[in-house]
């Protein structure tokens, strides 16, 4: 990174308290989706979206003001992300009708989803990568850095598997991407969003509830980092029954939201004080709410979810692009990102003989199935 990054690095670790750090980039691939972009790539750090590219734009852009640092530090940043979402662009073509062919598909529409980063906890500095695929919606191939070996996840990977696991050169170059260069890189941008991207910010805690008879929800937003923990308890009790948690989700403004409902059919009122939520958030103490019905906000028993104005309109912008760029492994597992950097070109056969491309291009984020 240079000394530059060296000193970004000291002032981004001087304080604060132990936190897993992540930087993932999705990627979404499509054929046949007239209403939508045919690549579409999204870079994330900690959960917060700093960089956005699509074919019909063709440029990357940033989406956060602290990212105006890098380009004073590095003037042709911008170019050269630009370039290399372009080069991807092309190559995630050739993904699509190579998936199609496996899968005997030869018209509709259909979808390539790529996750890929690192992460690093900044408190005992061990690291962790990932890369994986997806196509139509189903996990397809994955990337085991610990055994530098491609797992199939569907029988239709596994001609792409018996290929990338050869390239035993690839799959080292891999490892030390995501376990050292991406964390690089994970680092500067921490220390350039440090304002932003290391700040806590207090949840603000509703009990909604549609009707009488609906799920009373404890509703937590405008909290900032996302790893909060929002649970209901019974007489001091965590309950696991009654309760169905919800997904932490982006609101427009870069903090978060999260509700978690509680079905209380078979509890009667009178012991309604007996309930409480919980909201831990690192970093402040845990937020209890009583379940109260003087506490609780109704929407009257009109039809349709009980909405907190502003917050999960824009919300829900966000998520659905972010979720068709690829956003669907963050559910599955806390995964990570990456960004570029130089290593190889291959290309494979197909059961039917053709050649497609089947391994990374120059940059390990845009590998290729």
């Amino acid at each position: 990174m240079g000394a530059l990054g060296l000193l970004l690095l000291l002032g981004l670790l001087s304080g604060g308290s132990a936190v897993i750090h992540s930087l993932r980039y999705f990627v979404t691939a499509s054929s046949g989706l007239s209403s939508f972009p045919e690549f579409v790539a999204v870079g994330m750090v900690d959960g917060v979206q700093f960089v956005h590219y699509d074919s019909v734009s063709k440029r990357a852009v940033p989406k956060q003001a602290w990212m105006d640092q890098v380009t004073r530090d590095n003037p042709d940043y911008w170019e050269r992300e630009t370039g290399r979402y372009q080069v991807e662009q092309q190559v995630f073509k050739g993904i699509i009708e190579t998936a199609k062919k496996r899968f005997n598909q030869t018209g509709g529409a259909h979808i390539v989803q790529m996750m890929s980063g690192c992460e690093w906890d900044d408190e005992d500095d061990t690291t962790d990568g990932y890369n994986q695929y997806a196509y139509d919606g189903e996990d397809f191939l994955a990337f085991d850095l610990k055994t530098l070996t491609w797992v199939a996840l569907v029988r239709q990977a596994v001609p792409t598997k018996l290929i990338l696991d050869q390239d035993r050169a690839g799959n080292q170059y891999r490892k030390n991407y995501y376990t050292k260069e991406c964390v690089d890189w994970l680092k500067m941008y921490l220390a350039y969003g440090k304002s932003t991207l290391q700040r806590t910010e207090r949840p603000r805690v509703s009990l909604l509830q549609r009707s009488p008879s609906s799920p009373v929800v404890c509703h937590a937003t405008g909290f900032y980092p996302d790893r909060v923990v929002v649970f209901w308890r019974r007489d001091g009790q965590e309950l696991h029954e009654q309760v169905d948690p919800g997904e932490v989700l982006p609101n427009h403004d870069g903090t978060f939201q999260v509700s978690v409902d509680l079905d209380l059919t078979a509890v009667p009122q009178e012991d309604w004080g007996r309930y409480e939520c919980v909201v831990q958030l690192k970093g402040i103490e845990d937020i209890p709410t009583p379940l109260d019905p003087a506490l609780i906000r109704t929407n009257g028993g009109l039809p349709g979810p009980f909405l907190v104005p502003g917050s999960v309109a824009g919300a829900l912008l966000l998520v659905g692009a972010l979720v068709l760029a690829g956003v669907c492994w963050y559910r599955n597992r806390n995964g990570s990102a990456k960004r570029p950097a130089a290593g190889s070109e291959t290309s494979s056969e197909n059961p039917e003989g053709q050649k497609h491309l089947l391994a990374p291009t120059p940059d390990p984020k845009v590998s290729i199935l």
